[in-house]
């Protein structure tokens, strides 16, 4: 078959369709990541169900490829190929009892894959699959320079906001040596940057260890994968392992980079949110990061217009955006999500406001993103190239994760290999972007 798989939300799921890609070209299957490939005799949907943006792109998608599917159908009515639809992930594990009542064009509804499963996703595609290979390479699906080696599935903390603990289950941590071998595979397979994600992975190892063990595990990549480098991601505030921060300092090929999203700075409102830490508690923590690692940038998250806050609880925050002056920031308006504790509160505050607030917060940071950047005219870094685009190769430094950081553009007017490193001086500078010139 030809079987076309279209991944959307975040990057565990990109790393599921991943490995799906890799069981099915190992039957002998073709796989395309092309939400525009026409010929597929098999399309699988890989949904997102994290909050509503992301579950009206999926059902938009599902409704798109239904009646492509209705189109392939009919072109080929006379030769006999028909083109199959299987959706599967976060959304149809979240509303797999309504929804296929509500679409019965899809052939096969399945949920996330099992996390405990010896081979990942095969549960899924057993019945496209002649026999389960003892070895399954993903195919990767992003720049072959880099890639997401995912730790762990599932989630063991109880946000009041999040409804990934009851879409995803328990958190289930794979072990060191076979996240090693991954690794390995990866890097020989031309992969530079390894980032290493999980729903949380500061939790990593608890279940199988008794210990956080992200520091160990951290510590044979950088000694043992071969990574250039290696970007940590998805690290939550509370019980913080700073043994990993320990290892950063060591290693150079660890990224000084540092993604946590910390949704707020109140007290009161964390409390309710069950994040498990407080303002002293954060505050304390941002600051270990900076006397441990003075140059790391450090990428956080944060949600307004969560039920009750007042305005002086947003100007505390708004406060704190001013002083911790994030490298990189997001910001999201809150959304009751149905199964969630904060489901339960009276979600009073209007849209209009909470989209206010998320514009005011987001003006305070790309002043402090500007000065950031201006900070670095003159200054030489490694970058890793990862497209060329336009009259300009576009790179990053160590300071920027793919698709959602800054970027560095350099002229082309030097022929530059996508994947490689380069040494460049940094001329220009904006709230997003670096201009810089090669070093010969």
């Amino acid at each position: 078959m030809k079987v076309n798989i279209i991944t959307l939300g975040c990057s565990k799921n990109t790393v599921d369709s991943e490995n799906m890609a890799g069981l099915l070209r190992n039957a002998g299957h073709q796989v395309f990541f092309d939400r525009q490939q026409n010929d597929a005799d098999m399309v699988i949907i890989n949904t997102c169900g994290f909050i509503g943006d992301a579950k009206e792109e999926s059902v938009n998608t599902i409704l798109e490829q239904i009646e492509s599917k209705k189109f392939f159908n009919r072109r080929h009515s006379r030769d006999g190929r028909q083109r199959r639809l299987v959706v599967m992930g976060c959304l149809a594990q979240r509303n797999g009892d309504e929804l296929p009542d509500l679409l019965p064009e899809v052939d096969e509804w399945h949920g996330v894959p099992d996390p405990k499963a010896t081979i990942p996703c095969a549960d899924i595609l057993s019945n496209h699959l002649p026999h389960h290979p003892i070895s399954v390479p993903r195919c990767i699906s992003t720049p072959s320079h880099y890639a997401y080696l995912k730790i762990a599935e599932g989630c063991n903390r109880s946000c009041s906001y999040c409804a990934i603990p009851n879409i995803r289950g328990h958190h289930v941590s794979r072990p060191i040596d076979q996240l090693v071998d991954e690794a390995r595979y990866l890097v020989s397979q031309g992969v530079k940057e390894l980032i290493v994600i999980s729903q949380d992975t500061t939790y990593y190892g608890l279940d199988l260890y008794g210990r956080r063990a992200l520091g160990q595990l951290l510590e044979r990549l950088a000694t043992e994968s071969g990574a250039q480098w290696i970007r940590l991601h998805y690290t939550y505030p509370s019980s913080f392992p700073i043994d990993a921060i320990q290892v950063m300092q060591r290693y150079e090929n660890i990224c000084n980079y540092i993604d946590i999203p910390l949704q707020h700075i109140n007290s009161r409102i964390l409390s309710s949110m069950q994040r498990g830490i407080d303002r002293e508690g954060t505050l304390q923590l941002l600051s270990q990061f900076r006397t441990l690692l003075p140059d790391a940038a450090i990428r956080t998250t944060l949600i307004v217009g969560y039920p009750g806050e007042s305005i002086e609880e947003f100007n505390e925050l708004k406060e704190f955006v001013q002083q911790a002056r994030f490298d990189r920031m997001g910001c999201f308006a809150y959304s009751a999500e149905e199964g969630t504790p904060a489901d339960s509160l009276a979600d009073d505050i209007p849209q209009e406001e909470k989209e206010r607030r998320v514009s005011e917060l987001m003006a305070i940071q790309e002043q402090i993103s500007l000065e950031k950047n201006e900070a670095r005219v003159g200054n030489n870094y490694r970058v890793l190239i990862d497209r060329h685009e336009g009259e300009y190769y576009i790179g990053r430094t160590e300071y920027d994760s793919p698709e959602i950081d800054d970027e560095v553009l350099i002229p082309d007017n030097h022929r530059l290999l996508i994947g490689e490193f380069y040494q460049v001086h940094i001329t220009q500078a904006l709230e997003n972007d670096l201009y810089a010139e090669l070093i010969d």
